[in-house]
């Protein structure tokens, strides 16, 4: 079971990469890359959202991404690394 949660929460954070890296470029609905942008920030909005509220706005900077990815990559893998059954 822990290869599998480890895996997920890599995966994931790889999700959370690609939104940073996406958001960097005006993708409008008339885009052909529209539909996996849209999909991305469907899948990570509902992790995001809740951090966005807590944190101070900082102008142009979104730092609720970065939090959830060092969170997931530093906190959440090596706890599921040495707690979780093998």
């Amino acid at each position: 079971m822990r290869f599998w949660v480890v895996q997920l929460l890599t995966f994931a954070s790889y999700l959370f990469i690609a939104r940073a890296l996406l958001s960097w470029f005006r993708i409008g609905p008339s885009s052909p890359f529209y539909p996996i942008v849209d999909g991305l920030n469907r899948v990570t909005d509902p992790v995001i959202d809740p951090i966005r509220r807590v944190l101070p706005s900082t102008g142009m900077f979104d730092f609720s991404i970065i939090i959830v990815y060092f969170g997931i990559r530093f906190f959440l893998i090596p706890l599921a690394q040495n707690f979780l059954p093998a």
